[in-house]
């Protein structure tokens, strides 16, 4: 892949704040008392945000290996 290096390094910030940052936040969603009913089923709140947290989490993955590529290829 051709792609500058600042580039590549951007990427792979992007991605590994994304990595720190998204986890972190999961763990306040999962215990808010929002994400779960009177009969701890998850609420829409829970699952809107584990959406969030999945697609971010997986771009965050998939920016990382564009990022190494790109420093590699």
């Amino acid at each position: 892949m051709d792609l500058p290096v600042a580039w590549s390094l951007v990427l792979l910030v992007a991605a590994v704040w994304n990595l720190l940052v998204w986890p972190s936040f999961w763990r306040r969603v999962t215990k808010d008392p929002r994400a779960r009913d009177d009969a701890g089923r998850p609420t829409r709140f829970f699952t809107v945000h584990a959406v969030l947290v999945g697609v971010s989490m997986l771009l965050a993955v998939l920016v990382g290996v564009v990022g190494v590529l790109g420093l590699v290829g």
